[in-house]
């Protein structure tokens, strides 16, 4: 719940009739998830959104006929200073001037993902981290489907769980991923009614959206804010490191129970090729057929997650073969000729770009470019590849800056101005029998609304190429 939030009872019995104001319509799902369900509880819904119809045309029409009022590309006051809620989209920092002013005209300030936890009737996992997140939400929510749990996942994955909540029932387990953006609207925790959170994973924590927090120290906070959602007899997973001081350690009260890994303590290992919690036997690190050291981390932990919610051991070790990763995340494209192509179009930052070049053996080109993010330091990406004597394209509006960084330290290197050509460039340069690796290490932002859009406009370029 957040501030301005009148008792305890779920929002939905309140909303017959009141109006309420939806802030950010967006293209990504939680928005028009968030306005439907708004509209199907009675209430008076008006979306505001700087965006102009044309740009929000594919969300506009998700919503259909439904009785919204639209107001496009432009604020006004009246609709914070004269609405009881505002469901306010991610994106929006939490401190912006015009959540200000309907707080202080009286309205509260929720989110999608709110009225989700507040609504559900289920058990819920809560997934966060730097990286890492959405593949382990995807593998939690495999692994309890093969040990025959219900279970789906959503959020921050790309799935508003809010838009199936008159379909869940009591016996699923909801797996959400939840963003550091989504954690700020988490205010009042735990939760006193809806989801019973059982569960809160922070895969790791690395330096990434100080655009958004400032601070390394500020963006942790937002993360460690999941473990706030944990009612007593809930069950918090970090790696070793986080357990013992700072933000994550501070809601780890006697109530909570700890389970980490990448430590000497017994809880989760991966030790002589097995996946282990507390020395219960979860299968072979050999049958994980999804490519990255990293994702045997994300596969541990989920294992470990669903043993913990009651899937059978020994299910869980069957599983393990038949998990697979999502798009972009070192995947293995068709190859060109006798180019190896993988598309880890989901990295953002540079260190989920060296993690995916220590997946990758022998010769590769790397291609990496876009919008730079703040502070976020390249130096140990740029040590790995002169060491590898990789081959690089930079590319975007971070693509000249990079390239005089790489060429700094010896690396071959070119930059072209757009990813297609930038493709083209990482094929010619890449001998048979060699890699090219496209994980941008930087945001989409320059050319294309997320990552997505910039890995489809890859892969289109490498069809072009095919046919």
């Amino acid at each position: 719940m957040t501030r301005g939030h009148p008792g305890g009872s779920p929002l939905a019995e309140q909303l017959q009739g009141v109006p309420v104001t939806v802030m950010g319509l967006g293209l990504f799902g939680g928005g028009v998830a968030a306005a439907r369900w708004l509209v199907a509880q009675g209430a008076r819904v008006t979306v505001t959104d700087l965006r102009s119809e044309a740009d929000l045309a594919p969300a506009i029409g998700e919503l259909g006929n439904l009785p919204i009022e639209w107001r496009l590309g432009e604020h006004v006051a009246e609709d914070f200073e004269r609405t009881r809620w505002i469901v306010a989209n991610p994106a929006v920092r939490p401190d912006n001037p015009w959540l200000e002013r309907g707080r202080s005209a009286g309205a509260g300030v929720t989110s999608e993902l709110e009225l989700f936890l507040l609504h559900a009737p289920c058990k819920a996992v809560l997934i966060t981290g730097t990286q890492g997140k959405s593949s382990t939400t995807h593998f939690l929510a495999q692994l309890l489907g093969y040990a025959g749990h219900k279970a789906r996942a959503g959020g921050n994955i790309g799935r508003p769980l809010l838009a199936e909540l008159a379909d869940l029932g009591r016996e699923e387990v909801a797996v959400v991923e939840v963003s550091s953006y989504q954690l700020e609207y988490l205010e009042r925790l735990p939760l006193e009614r809806g989801a019973w959170v059982t569960d809160v994973v922070v895969t790791n924590l690395h330096s990434d959206h100080l655009e958004r927090h400032g601070t390394l120290e500020e963006y942790a906070s937002a993360k460690a804010r999941a473990l706030r959602a944990l009612r007593p007899g809930g069950r918090a997973w970090l790696p070793a490191s986080l357990a013992l001081e700072g933000p994550f350690r501070e809601p780890l009260g006697p109530e909570i129970e700890l389970f980490t890994w990448n430590g000497d303590g017994p809880r989760l290992t991966r030790r002589d090729g097995r996946f282990r919690l507390d020395g219960v036997d979860l299968g072979a690190e050999g049958d994980l057929g999804v490519a990255g050291e990293f994702q045997r981390d994300n596969s541990l932990v989920a294992l470990g997650v669903a043993h913990a919610l009651g899937a059978d051991a020994e299910r869980l070790a069957s599983a393990v073969a038949r998990l697979e990763g999502l798009p972009h995340r070192v995947e293995d494209l068709p190859p060109i000729g006798e180019v190896r192509v993988i598309d880890n179009g989901v990295s953002t930052t540079p260190d989920s770009t060296l993690a995916a070049l220590g997946a990758v053996d022998g010769e590769v080109t790397l291609l990496v470019g876009g919008q730079p993010k703040r502070d976020l330091s390249f130096e140990e990406l740029v040590a790995q590849v002169a060491r590898r004597k990789a081959r690089v394209v930079t590319f975007g509006a971070a693509g000249k800056a990079l390239l005089e960084t790489f060429a700094g330290a010896g690396a071959e290197v070119r930059y072209v101005d757009q990813v297609p050509s930038a493709a083209v460039e990482a094929l010619r340069l890449t001998p048979d029998g060699g890699t090219v690796l496209f994980s941008p290490a930087c945001a989409s932002f320059d050319a294309y609304l997320n990552f997505r859009e910039r890995a489809l406009d890859f892969r289109s370029a490498l069809d072009q190429l095919r046919s």
